[in-house]
Parts: structure tokens; C-alpha cells; sequence
């Protein structure tokens, strides 16, 4: 990977993981938490943001995550709705930005090709880099596995007689997930040829960006 394309990539994804973790801390204080408040996580500063091992992973692998945001649903009036709003407006955060950045992508494309150095198309680029970037991180983050937003949101749609065992799954569901990335890696992957979470992130990112093109 060029210098370009590393910077593209690097910006891009702390951008969207700044305003992701940013919208938690945001919904969650709307809805009468304070603990990302008073851990100064309401902010746009990427600094309050990263964490150190996920932000050295985006160098060195192009693949990363922010600090988590502190959650306590004790707070909250409706426990179970404001957890699963919390962990939704971040997904949803990153497919605002997609939206509204492709505006600029579509229709003034010639203006960002112009933002160049040294004939790179640097503004053109990065604003692309930052709509797929958003793309892809919506679609990750919206995978039903603990620590991801999705499992958070899922529990909505969990009759009351399965609450208690869903909790538990939230707790300990990590280790599922652990497991199915390495089930993906070494043996989808490398036995069979094919990734189901290359394929469910693929076909999620065509499916979004061409419905956002189509319909902006």
C-alpha cells in the first residue's frame, strides 16, 4: 500500500470512528447517562476517542476500533430501548456521514479532483475513502456478536422469555465472536476459498452505496 492510500485509509477511519463513538457518548447522555459525559467522551476530539492498540493496529493491518463508551443502562428510564438506542446511533452516525458525503462525491467530483498535490487527487480520495470507510463500519458494527453495536440492538427483537439467556450471551458472547473470526480466517478462508464476513460486509457495502447514489 502507497503512502496515499495509507493516509486515505488512516484519516478516513479515524473520522468515522471519532463520530461513531461520539454519537454513543452523545445518545447516551441525551437519555440521562453521564458517565461518557464525565469521562469527557462527548467530543469530537479523535484523542478522546482511539484506543491505543486498535489505533496501532489501523498502521499496521488497516484495521481497527475506538474506546469503547461507558454505558451504565442504571441510569436510563427505559433500561432495555435507551441501551439498544445508544448502540444503534453509532452505525447509524456512520451511514449519515456516508450519505452526506456522497453528496459531494456524486456532484462535484471535479472540484474535489481539483484538491490535489502533486497531481494526487488527495481531496477526491479522501472523501471517498471516508464514504466507504462509513460503509463498512456500519456493517460490521450491526453483526449480532458482543462487543459489536448489533447485539445491542438485537435484544429489542428478544421475546421476554429468552431476556435472560440473551444477557448472559451479551456477557460472554466475545468468545463466540473470537470464534467465528478464526473459524472465517483459517477455515473458510484459507480451506474453502470464501470469507462469510468478507461476503456479508461485501454484499451490505454494494447494496448501501448504490442505494445511496441512486437515490441522492
Amino acid at each position: 500500500m502507497d503512502f496515499f492510500s495509507l493516509l486515505y485509509l488512516v484519516v478516513g477511519l479515524v473520522a468515522v470512528i471519532t463520530i461513531h463513538e461520539f454519537s454513543h457518548a452523545w445518545v447516551a447522555n441525551a437519555l440521562g447517562d453521564p458517565t461518557a459525559r464525565l469521562q469527557g467522551r462527548v467530543s469530537l476530539n479523535p484523542l478522546k476517542h482511539l484506543d491505543p492498540l486498535g489505533t496501532l493496529l489501523i498502521f499496521l493491518i488497516q484495521i481497527g476500533w475506538g474506546k469503547p463508551v461507558p454505558v451504565n443502562p442504571s441510569y436510563f428510564k427505559k433500561p432495555k430501548r435507551d441501551e439498544a438506542l445508544t448502540a444503534l446511533v453509532g452505525p447509524l452516525s456512520n451511514l449519515l456521514i456516508a450519505i452526506l458525503f456522497s453528496i459531494p462525491l456524486k456532484y462535484a467530483s471535479g472540484f474535489l479532483g481539483d484538491l490535489a498535490i502533486g497531481g494526487e487527487p488527495i481531496g477526491l480520495n479522501l472523501v471517498a475513502a471516508i464514504v466507504d470507510m462509513s460503509i463498512i463500519l456500519f456493517a460490521f458494527n450491526m453483526l449480532p456478536f458482543p462487543p459489536l453495536d448489533g447485539s445491542k440492538f438485537v435484544q429489542l427483537l428478544v421475546p421476554r422469555r429468552f431476556e435472560f439467556a440473551y444477557r448472559n450471551y451479551l456477557k460472554n458472547g466475545q468468545m463466540y465472536f473470537l470464534l467465528f473470526l478464526l473459524a472465517d480466517r483459517f477455515f473458510l478462508g484459507r480451506i474453502l476459498g470464501i470469507s462469510a464476513l468478507g461476503w456479508f460486509i461485501g454484499t451490505v457495502f454494494a447494496l448501501i452505496k448504490g442505494a445511496i447514489f441512486l437515490g441522492i
